[in-house]
């Protein structure tokens, strides 16, 4: 079975632009991606999809391949779509692409489960919430899932919501939804003709989509979030964290 992972990587973020390129002790963040997502064993081809050649060339500099795509996706799901339409690719998996410290081996889990079991439409990971201020932040999504580890929702709000806070149910755990997916080809190409809807547009969380489509999304733990770049602040932090891994 044929696995490529997609790294999107578009010049446009609002609160960092042009993040893609920004340089983490020496080198851009998209090549930090690419070297880390290259480890994964399961992957059959690697690209970066992005919509500036000024990342395309990075990328080229670095021994990469790049996939150009048009401007205006809605969503990086679009982009990964565009990216894979000439490819041979059975799964694809989002690899997103502001992570320098993705984890090869999350790479790898996702794509195993697709390629081991058609029951699944998507994969997708979580991680438990640690920090009580994370529960109320909408910025952090939360998911729930059935004893077969098939995804319930995803919501910005608290899930699921506690009744009686004074007698919690035993082994009660709240879980932080983490943005790398993977998708069988065929789901992905249903998933990105359909328009959003009414969920999706409230939550302004793609993957409800897939729910509202009837898509099985199966959920794999992790016990980290990973470490994002999607601020100027979060550099230092960043090339901290990479300095303490032992990579820079």
């Amino acid at each position: 079975m044929s696995t490529v992972g997609v790294i999107p990587a578009r010049y446009g973020s609002t609160r960092l632009p042009g993040k893609s390129l920004v340089k983490l002790c020496g080198k851009p963040l998209v090549q930090w991606v690419w070297e880390r997502a290259r480890q994964a064993t399961r992957l059959s081809h690697l690209v970066v999809a992005t919509d500036d050649v000024r990342i395309a060339d990075a990328v080229a500099a670095f021994g990469g391949t790049a996939v150009m795509t048009r401007v205006d996706h809605p969503s990086g799901t679009d982009r990964i779509a565009e990216a894979v339409a000439g490819l041979d690719a059975d799964t694809v998996i989002n690899i997103q692409g502001d992570e320098p410290l993705i984890d090869p081996a999350l790479i790898d889990q996702l794509a195993a489960r697709l390629q081991q079991d058609d029951a699944w439409d998507m994969v997708t990971a979580v991680c438990p919430i640690t920090d009580p201020a994370d529960l109320a932040n909408p910025a952090v999504v939360k998911a729930v899932w059935a004893a077969d580890g098939r995804a319930l929702y995803f919501s910005r709000s608290l899930i699921p919501h506690l009744r009686d806070p004074k007698d919690p149910p035993p082994g009660l755990r709240h879980w932080r939804h983490i943005g790398i997916y993977g998708y069988r080809r065929a789901f992905l190409d249903r998933l990105v003709a359909t328009p959003p809807c009414t969920l999706e547009l409230t939550e302004k969380l793609e993957q409800l989509r897939a729910l509202d489509l009837g898509g099985r999304i199966n959920i794999v733990t992790t016990r980290e979030a990973g470490l994002g770049v999607d601020t100027p602040d979060d550099v230092p932090k960043a090339e901290a964290a990479l300095r303490q891994a032992g990579l820079a």
